[in-house]
């Protein structure tokens, strides 16, 4: 039996050390792992009728959003994470950048750095949504359009006190000095062959590929729930034209509906948010949710039980 996992890029890590352990007590069983930038994931299942057994994104809200009801009936938040601003020691600056002085960094000659498509992959949406929130952080209004507006087809207007971020389909980056790729993932290699000066990951990626990183304030890296209602005040409206509102990061885990094996995909994903998932998470520098939680408690698979609350058990 081969089990198609599709994964948001992040998690390839963390994924990889659960398959070798979930192959070991199934020796019948091949787990595919397929990583993707998120939306490509979902998109994979709900266009082109693509039929996978697990679906993990790094983006929770795309399961209900886009998933829900017609493709999948639960799903759970399993783990979190931050953004951070990774670079390597033969990065331009790399000797006097801060979390103070970064945004000053990027905008010096001959300095690139790197994200992913916004249309594509959360990390891509959430490198604008953090940097309209450093404008807010640092009190200064010239951040988002040194760095994003005047270096791509990227635009932003406020509206209703909300700063609204449409990335086109075609982004038109100016190659010279920012570098855009599908996937958040495909700019580790050029961060650490001193390709490229820095790159937006989650700080995951960045420990999992010993990269050096700048860490963030709380109320600009998109992991606190003490700052939702300010990362609410950013919107990043993407070319299919859905909009994606800044929260804090947490990723989603469900078996859709028309997965060849549901049995299995329904026991890979307890061995990602049992115990020892638990750990390879925590290891990983990616926190767990512990317990997960549970969307459409009433749909969740009987083995995962033990291992989730339900969403309104918690709220309450």
């Amino acid at each position: 039996i081969t089990l198609k996992v599709l994964l948001a890029g992040s998690l390839t890590s963390p994924l990889e050390k659960i398959k070798a352990e979930f192959e070991k007590d199934f020796p019948h069983i091949i787990v595919q792992l397929e990583p993707a930038g998120s939306v490509a994931c979902v998109n994979k299942i709900v266009e082109v009728g693509l039929e996978a057994d697990v679906l993990a994104t790094a983006d929770y809200s795309l399961i209900p959003s886009m998933m829900i009801p017609d493709y999948a009936d639960w799903y759970l938040t399993f783990a979190k994470h931050e953004m951070v601003l990774t670079y390597s020691d033969a990065s331009a600056y790399a000797d006097e950048i801060t979390k103070d002085n970064w945004y000053q960094i990027l905008q010096n000659e001959g300095v690139t750095w790197g994200f992913s498509n916004p249309n594509l992959d959360p990390c891509g949406y959430r490198t604008p949504m953090v940097i309209q929130l450093a404008e807010f952080f640092y009190g200064d209004e010239m951040i988002f359009e040194n760095l994003i507006a005047s270096q791509s087809a990227i635009t932003i207007r406020e509206e209703d006190g909300v700063c609204k971020i449409s990335t086109p389909e075609d982004l038109s980056p100016n190659t010279e000095k920012v570098v855009i790729r599908d996937k958040s993932v495909d700019l580790v290699s050029m961060v650490q062959s001193g390709g490229l000066d820095y790159a937006w990951e989650y700080l995951s990626v960045a420990k999992q590929n010993n990269l050096k990183y700048v860490s963030l304030s709380d109320a600009i890296n998109l992991s606190s729930m003490d700052y939702e209602d300010t990362y609410k005040k950013v919107q990043v409206i993407t070319s299919d034209n859905n909009a994606k509102t800044g929260k804090p990061i947490v990723y989603g885990i469900t078996v859709p509906l028309n997965a060849p094996h549901p049995e299995y995909g329904a026991k890979f994903v307890e061995y990602v948010i049992n115990g020892k998932g638990q750990e390879i998470f925590e290891e990983d520098g990616q926190p767990p949710i512990v317990p997960a939680v549970a969307y459409e408690m009433e749909n969740v698979p009987e083995n995962l039980m033990e291992y989730v609350i339900d969403i309104e058990e918690r709220d309450s």
